[in-house]
């Protein structure tokens, strides 16, 4: 591995990944990077944890979908354990997947019939938050040695500094627009049915409470409609 190389690889990945327009476009970015500038890696994914329902993010290759399925069907697997921080593990790397995986026996046997040869995990993770799991897969048994770990590693270190990034930026928008919707709708409340502000956001709210409706979808409903029904 030429470090010098890689060097400047991180560097302008690290540009072009503030540079996307979306949260999907960063992780895509991430996971395409993995497979160009990680030794041995075929495929990539990011795994995210909701309980013990696994949601896969930018996969580059069938297998990362049906392997991050797996492993929420037998609740095990080494990206599984990543995406989770009470085991404490922020790395792990399977050299052979042809070896028995005492830890994640189900998982493994049918990894192989996937085609799975070689694995590496990274948390990914900040300061303030984990964000799920960057997960590298090799075809070939031990495809994957040290260079690759840490190439692995600074890629996720990276990846998880942009992930946060893009997704407080797109929750920001979200709560922007959601904003400018609740004002339109209380505008239209307070024009059809002479309500003050106040009176009209209490209608919005209490009607948000009784059916059980999120605020920004009433209020997308009264902009829709011009009035609620």
């Amino acid at each position: 591995m030429d470090w010098r190389v890689f060097a400047r690889e991180m560097a302008s990945m690290a540009r072009d990944l503030l540079a996307q327009d979306s949260v999907g476009a960063t992780l895509e970015h991430i996971t395409r990077a993995a497979t160009q500038h990680v030794a041995g890696c075929d495929a990539a994914g990011i795994l995210l944890l909701h309980g013990k329902r696994v949601e896969t993010l930018a996969p580059t290759h069938d297998l990362v979908v049906e392997s991050d399925g797996l492993q929420e069907l037998l609740a095990e697997g080494p990206c599984f354990d990543a995406a989770r921080t009470s085991t404490g593990e922020r790395v792990f790397r399977i050299a052979d997947f042809t070896a028995e995986q005492p830890r994640w026996p189900a998982y493994a046997a049918r990894a192989r019939d996937l085609g799975v040869g070689s694995m590496m995990g990274f948390l990914l993770y900040t300061e303030e938050e984990d964000l799920g799991a960057l997960n590298l897969y090799a075809h070939r048994p031990g495809s994957f040695g040290d260079d690759s770990e840490t190439a692995g590693w600074l890629l996720a270190s990276h990846a998880a500094v942009a992930f946060s990034s893009a997704r407080s930026q797109a929750q920001m928008e979200q709560a922007m627009a959601t904003r400018h919707a609740i004002g339109e709708a209380m505008g239209i409340l307070m024009g059809s049915h002479r309500l003050s502000e106040e009176q009209a956001f209490d209608v919005l709210r209490r009607y948000s409470q009784e059916k059980n409706i999120k605020l920004r979808e009433v209020a997308r409903q009264v902009c829709e409609e011009g009035r609620l029904t």
